[in-house]
């Protein structure tokens, strides 16, 4: 679904106080803002701080938002600013992750979400696939079932191991990198 593009005002160059330069994009997405319900979204314009967004449902300045988009994965921010027909954000992320080409393979979000997790003692959980890529995903999964960092765990088919801890699971690297063809069909196996 195609959102309206959103209006922005431009700011003469004497008042402008971005730290990073914007570029207008066309991504689409989803995000999440704090009620926990999904919208669709439409990024207009980005930069490695920010990121401006055509969204049916605006919330509050200051309002926590994670936002899931086309090629660029999972993105977390402040609201900061209304513009016409949605909101700007700020991109909250370690220089690193704010360049996307800093990824070795770009991540997607799967069709399917749902997945299990075989846990280093062989307990199998549900969880949700947040993003995928050819030597990794990130996973949702509550506090208390999350292994330790550099543990074995199987996702699907897919053997590998935990390497941080995220806000919502955790990230795992895969044992070996993933054929594209196969990829989510692997990841999200039953």
């Amino acid at each position: 679904m195609a959102l309206a593009q959103a209006r922005l005002r431009p700011i003469p160059l004497a008042q402008e106080r971005r730290r990073f330069q914007r570029v207008k994009v066309s991504l689409l997405g989803r995000y999440m803002l704090s009620d926990r319900r999904e919208y669709p979204c439409q990024v207009v314009n980005m930069s490695p701080g920010g990121i401006a967004m055509a969204a049916p449902v605006i919330g509050a300045p200051g309002e926590r938002v994670i936002a899931y988009v086309d090629h660029l994965g999972r993105l977390e921010g402040l609201i900061v600013r209304m513009i016409d027909n949605g909101f700007a954000m700020t991109v909250s992320a370690t220089p690193r992750k704010r360049l996307p080409e800093a990824r070795r393979h770009g991540r997607i979000v799967p069709r399917k979400q749902s997945g299990r997790l075989r846990l280093p003692n062989g307990i199998i959980v549900p969880c949700r696939i947040i993003d995928i890529s050819e030597s990794g995903c990130a996973v949702a999964l509550p506090h208390d079932l999350r292994p330790e960092v550099n543990s074995p765990v199987t996702i699907g088919r897919v053997p590998g191991r935990v390497v941080r801890h995220i806000e919502d699971g955790l990230a795992i690297e895969f044992s070996r990198l993933q054929h594209l063809d196969f990829l989510e069909d692997n990841v999200t196996a039953e």
